[in-house]
């Protein structure tokens, strides 16, 4: 069985984005190679709150019925999250729908992993991944060695050349510490911020244990002020 490692303590957190850090970094993927796609894997990162091994290993019947409509609700399988535990992520935020439909267009026009017919997923294979590199291949996810929460030494899967790719547009974008992992704490920390429960943002990260998603977190100070004025 293949494991995740214990998050770091003493390394440097992904950053948090701000609204325009998360625009400006959309604008800069939109003049990256493989604009469609970059654009897409910033969306969801940050609007799903999605790990990179999840981005990599979501296929297109996942996200797509067999007419070709976009699901809203798209159900992750247990055999690629982490902890082989099933979640729901939800694409209903616009600008993420949108940057789909410009990437299975894309897709498409170029026909990376394309079938002879266009009756069913709207002429796309339903067993290939959804974001594929420029050969139109899948990434590949490589096997690592860590240590877990109980100090022993455990396998897990990465997927360097994605995460590379999304680590690469923010460096581009000059975002400090903007990291593949910068989506999942962003998109965690504005639940918060927004009025989520604790509880609420555990089940969306897809965590079993509320300790677990403390090391997303990161409250604004106009929050904090907001809650001291809310105490009494």
């Amino acid at each position: 069985m293949l494991y995740y490692p214990a998050p770091n303590p003493d390394a440097k957190r992904a950053r948090v984005f701000t609204r325009h850090d998360f625009l400006h970094s959309l604008k800069v993927a939109s003049i990256t190679r493989q604009a469609e796609r970059n654009q897409l894997l910033i969306c969801m990162s940050h609007g799903c709150g999605l790990r990179v091994t999840e981005l990599s290993q979501i296929e297109v019947q996942d996200m797509l019925f067999v007419s070709g409509v976009a699901r809203s609700e798209v159900s992750l399988r247990a055999a690629i999250t982490k902890g082989c535990r099933q979640r729901c992520i939800y694409v209903t935020h616009k600008q993420t729908i949108a940057a789909l439909e410009r990437y299975l267009t894309f897709r498409i026009k170029h026909g990376l992993g394309t079938e002879l017919t266009a009756e069913r997923y709207r002429g796309l294979s339903p067993s290939t991944a959804l974001i594929l590199t420029h050969k139109g291949s899948k990434f590949y996810l490589n096997t690592k060695r860590r240590k877990n929460f109980a100090g022993e030494r455990v396998d897990y899967l990465a997927c360097d050349s994605l995460q590379a790719r999304i680590t690469d547009v923010y460096q581009k974008a000059g975002i400090k510490q903007g990291s593949s992992h910068s989506g999942r704490r962003s998109f965690a920390s504005n639940l918060l911020h927004n009025g989520a429960s604790l509880d609420t943002v555990r089940q969306l990260l897809g965590h079993s244990e509320l300790n677990h998603i403390m090391p997303y977190l990161e409250v604004r100070p106009e929050k904090l002020r907001q809650m001291f004025e809310d105490a009494i």
